[in-house]
């Protein structure tokens, strides 16, 4: 049974009710079977793009998730090689940043795996990614659509409401709406994909200056994620 099955089993049968009552006011934390809180790790790849950037991002926005949500999530990072087979012990990988990325066979064929085996990725575009990335994430499953989600996606209400049914905006970038494109593969979304959003400099209060309205959108849209990867087996 791979990682991100068993949180999905250990918060499923509790979280769904949760939500039909209380969303998204504070319930008690849960943790997994043995006891054990799971970790998301950073991907860390090659091509010289900033993969490290905001490292604050990802274990901010996990300790406000549970705050709001009964997650078994720990509130750091590992950061992963995406050639590593140390990529299948975590549930979930996270990757962004603003430049080139370089991924070869070997590398794509292990994410494959990963994916493959119950993983989900999620990538945000940090300005300037998206021209390097883009082609990459397409050329995973090149035979399942790349596409973007429908504004009635349980990511946009499973517990905060985003009512435009989009990601947040919250950096102008080019101007552009944000968006959130997929892949799902045998029936399970595998990759999710913000571009002209980057939720992820939302969830780095820390490290830059953004309005406290355009920070809390950026967290709760990083909830209603880890709520649907983690609880709807990405269905």
């Amino acid at each position: 049974m791979n990682l991100r099955t068993q949180v999905h089993n250990v918060v499923k049968s509790f979280f769904l009710i949760v939500l039909l009552w209380v969303m998204p006011v504070f319930v008690p934390h849960i943790r997994a079977a043995d006891g054990d809180e799971f970790v998301i790790a950073r991907v860390q790849y090659r091509g010289g793009g900033d993969w490290y950037v905001s490292p604050t991002s990802l274990p901010n926005m996990i300790r406000y998730a549970r705050e709001q949500v009964p997650l078994p999530l720990r509130d750091r990072e590992d950061d992963v090689p995406l050639g590593s087979r140390d990529i299948h012990q975590y549930p979930m990988l996270f990757m962004t940043g603003h430049g080139n990325i370089a991924v070869n066979d070997t590398e794509l064929d292990n994410l494959r795996t990963y994916l493959d085996n119950g993983g989900f990725l999620y990538v945000d575009d940090d300005y300037g990614f998206d021209e390097y990335v883009r082609p990459i994430l397409m050329d995973i499953f090149p035979e399942e659509e790349f596409f973007e989600l429908p504004p009635n996606h349980p990511v946009y209400h499973n517990v905060f409401a985003f009512p435009e049914g989009r990601p947040p905006k919250i950096h102008e970038h080019d101007g552009e709406p944000p968006q959130a494109f997929a892949v799902y593969r045998n029936g399970r979304m595998v990759l999710l994909y913000t571009y002209e959003s980057n939720p992820s400099d939302g969830w780095a209060y820390d490290q830059h200056d953004n309005p406290e309205e355009i920070v809390q959108a950026a967290l709760q849209f990083g909830v209603n994620m880890l709520v649907y990867v983690f609880t709807s087996g990405a269905q």
